[in-house]
């Protein structure tokens, strides 16, 4: 990598199309040291917002690497799973390959929690999806015969949904190569959350889909809605999960209602009954910070901190301040928040912030231009990861004619 890829960079609010390093300024004209850490030809991202993609140390960095964009992949698409060693100038070091991802949250790629040296990711292996166990150490590995979403804080368990039925719902967000046996079944009993247990690998069904669509009410229910699970996440002592349970509309429209459980599937709680839960963070083991809409007098979206429980407390947070859209995570302590935007105004610029929520003050941490031809299912949501300490950014961005790479952003003048 050239040296001037190597300069700390700041982004203005007028990047260039090439969107290579460039300079960004926050809100109070705070720099924050940036810098592409993956380079093409081939194009690199991480995913999904709520996976840890930094070890323990800080040092490496997950992501995966793929020869093409601008297209669905096809069964047969093998991505490159591996890590960048931030202290020797960014060096990729590859780990494994898989042919079970989407743009949008790649193969689960992420550091097993409870672990200093152990990455899992979803794959393929003959005709059905597992999940690849390896310690980059010793590189001794292991597969778990079913794939995984969500990993309790020990690193013992696992939920998952049915990846077949999410990609017949809603591509972008399953796996391909293997139609969803049961496609014609409105709510199958056959199919909705499973539990993993990552140290036997066993599997059991601990929500289906016909029990949660006779479950409370269903806003705006009408004949022929399919339902479906998707974005499952435990929350900080592994108590709890959270899913979103969805329903397509025969026109393709869909609502959404957030519910909680015990990991195995009992005590299920309907946390947003009203049809209307999108990006969600967990804050401490019972409370959710969630956008949702038609709220405490708000017709719009806004971030709301929910408590996990039926009819509980609800609280508006950062409205007009924090952007009601973006990809929600916690800072170490719970006094920030990091939160990104979609692409926004004519130069579609995606700007990763940060939210203190005691002076109801944001902090820009940069703008990113997204071409247009980023669009739908392969676009390039920045998806903002936090390292374990609080101090990197981590976003996938677009730079310039080198497509999607990561990009790390140093905000340790405000973690510490």
């Amino acid at each position: 990598m050239s040296s001037d890829r190597r300069t700390f960079l700041t982004q203005l609010a007028a990047v260039s199309i090439a969107g290579a390093t460039s300079f960004a300024r926050s809100d109070e004209s705070q720099t924050f040291p940036t810098r592409f850490i993956t380079k093409g030809p081939r194009h690199h991202w991480f995913g999904y917002y709520d996976k840890l993609q930094f070890d323990v140390s800080g040092r490496y960095v997950l992501g995966m690497q793929v020869p093409f964009e601008h297209r669905s992949p096809v069964a047969d698409d093998v991505i490159e799973i591996g890590m960048v060693d931030l202290q020797d100038n960014d060096r990729w070091i590859s780990l494994g390959r898989s042919t079970a991802w989407n743009w949008q949250q790649g193969c689960m790629l992420q550091w097993l929690p409870g672990s200093e040296s152990t990455v899992l990711w979803n794959d393929r292996e003959d005709d059905y999806f597992v999940c690849r166990l390896l310690d980059v150490k010793t590189q001794q590995g292991r597969t778990i015969p079913h794939p995984v979403y969500s990993v309790s804080p020990d690193g013992k368990t696992a939920v998952t949904p049915d990846f077949r039925r999410i990609a017949d719902v809603r591509p972008g967000y399953g796996y391909t190569g293997f139609p969803d046996p049961l496609a014609d079944d409105l709510a199958p009993s056959d199919s909705g959350i499973f539990r993993i247990d990552l140290e036997t690998g066993t599997a059991n069904l601990i929500i289906d889909l016909a029990q949660i669509a006779s479950l409370g009410e269903i806003p705006n229910a009408q004949p022929g809605i399919k339902h479906y699970f998707n974005h499952l996440l435990f929350n900080p002592d592994g108590s709890r999960f959270i899913a979103l349970h969805r329903w397509r509309y025969p026109d393709g429209k869909r609502l959404t209602r957030m519910i909680t459980a015990n990991p195995d599937g009992t005590d299920i709680r309907i946390v947003i009954p009203n049809g209307y839960a999108s990006h969600f963070i967990w804050r401490d083991p019972t409370h959710i910070l969630s956008q949702s809409k038609n709220l405490l007098g708000n017709s719009n979206w806004g971030d709301f901190l929910f408590e996990d429980r039926e009819g509980g407390t609800v609280e508006e947070i950062g409205h007009g301040v924090l952007d009601p859209s973006g990809h929600l995570s916690y800072l170490p302590g719970n006094k920030w928040i990091l939160d990104d935007t979609y692409p926004k105004g004519k130069e579609r610029l995606q700007t990763p912030h940060l939210y203190e929520i005691a002076s109801n003050r944001r902090i820009d941490l940069g703008h990113f231009h997204l071409p247009k031809v980023y669009t739908g299912e392969w676009r390039v949501d920045t998806h903002p990861r936090l390292s374990r300490d609080g101090r990197y950014v981590c976003i996938d961005a677009v730079d310039g004619t080198n497509g999607r790479q990561l990009c790390l952003i140093d905000i340790g003048s405000i973690a510490r």
